[in-house]
């Protein structure tokens, strides 16, 4: 029964998650997490960390890793929990085929309709919220920690993020270095 949920919930999030992975991410939470309990939200911020290191679209990967850990959760062992990966990734990319396979020709033709550039247009602010609740949900206590409970922690991630996003922002330095400098530094100061 696990799977049809897993396959229902996840090719609901594949057909209206617009933006790619990162405009997914609050989507799968909110169904994996909040709505369906199927993983706390420290294996979702987990499976997140993991899904940006993986190769791979990040939506994907956090569908494979939601889907493995929710059939875990739900009591079953390894071979049953490998298909629940393979039954929420084939459920998130199930819509974007179907759509792409029906729509691929008329796009082509009707690219440049007004209509379409408006729908497209639209599209976009969309995108951008789904991509900033994405951003917040993110922000949470497995992340940064709380003041109250560990004010070094907190102050150090909160460092780090300010750091980071003003060095791929504005000094250009390339993402996979920022990564590398703020892991190197997470490690000498919370360790």
């Amino acid at each position: 029964m696990i799977y049809l949920h897993l396959f229902y919930t996840f090719f609901l999030i594949g057909l209206f998650g617009f933006g790619g992975g990162y405009g997914m991410l609050s989507l799968i939470q909110t169904e994996t997490v909040l709505r369906h309990h199927w993983l706390s939200s420290a294996e979702f911020t987990n499976i997140v960390a993991i899904s940006q290191m993986t190769p791979g679209p990040i939506g994907i990967n956090s569908a494979t890793y939601c889907g493995y850990t929710a059939v875990h959760n739900a009591g079953f062992g390894g071979g049953m929990a490998v298909l629940g990966s393979i039954t929420a990734t084939i459920a998130i990319v199930l819509p974007s085929l179907i759509l792409m396979v029906l729509i691929s020709r008329m796009f082509l033709k009707y690219m440049n309709n007004p209509i379409v550039q408006s729908v497209f247009a639209g599209l976009r602010p969309v995108v951008v919220g789904l991509l900033a609740a994405a951003t917040l949900l993110l922000c949470n206590a497995e992340n940064f920690s709380v003041p109250s409970v560990n004010p070094w922690q907190f102050c150090i991630s909160l460092f780090l993020f300010a750091a980071t996003f003003a060095g791929t922002m504005w000094m250009k330095i390339n993402p996979i270095r920022m990564i590398c400098y703020a892991a190197f530094a997470g490690l000498v100061l919370l360790y």
